[in-house]
């Protein structure tokens, strides 16, 4: 099995562990969906970015840590502000101020990104989550909550493997969210965006 595909299976093990406050969400029985949209984004790594997250998937099912619990978990800082301080944030490993700083300008750049995607691809851009943190509601997380949410979970090495990749990509004129869901819609069986596009 690949690593993309080792990756893909690791997460779903640990999403189906993700316990919910209303019981089980609908899309944890939906593999091909969670295959779709977490395939296109680990087919955009790097290997050395892929193996490191691999490595932290392993040590947290050493540890007896679930990084897609706590990836929602995280989320909740944003969504549902007072539960999260009170049941959430004394048990998930604090960030320092500096990690957050880095975090913060990694999801500037991917924020600004899916701006642009969204302006040259409306269609596709309108299925997408909502953008910004300010639009959140405890119903629906936003691409920079989510985010937010995810390299959160990452350790010191991904984040600083994942910053690379971003600074690399960002120096070469091309766009994460456009790389990512030019995957997803392939993976859909179109030939590129804009065939997707048209077909929304």
């Amino acid at each position: 099995m690949d690593l993309v595909e080792r990756v893909v299976r690791h997460e779903w093990d640990q999403f189906q562990r993700t316990e919910n406050e209303g019981g089980r969400a609908s899309c944890q029985g939906n593999w091909p969906v969670f295959h779709q949209m977490r395939a296109s984004q680990f087919l955009t790594w790097p290997q050395d970015l892929l193996a490191g997250y691999a490595d932290d998937l392993d040590e947290a099912d050493r540890v007896g840590r679930n990084l897609v619990t706590e990836k929602y978990a995280r989320m909740m800082a944003s969504t549902a502000p007072e539960k999260f301080h009170e049941r959430i944030e004394p048990y998930i490993p604090r960030l320092d101020k500096e990690r957050i700083a880095r975090q913060e300008r990694i999801i500037a750049v991917q924020v600004g990104w899916a701006r642009d995607f969204r302006a040259r691809y409306p269609k596709l851009g309108a299925a997408m989550r909502v953008l910004t943190t300010a639009e959140d509601t405890p119903e629906d997380t936003s691409f920079e909550t989510y985010l937010r949410g995810e390299l959160g979970t990452y350790s010191d090495a991904t984040l600083a493997r994942y910053e690379r990749m971003v600074a690399d990509l960002r120096a070469q004129g091309r766009n994460l969210t456009e790389e990512t869901i030019l995957n997803t819609v392939r993976i859909g069986g179109f030939a590129d965006l804009d065939e997707a596009e048209a077909a929304q």
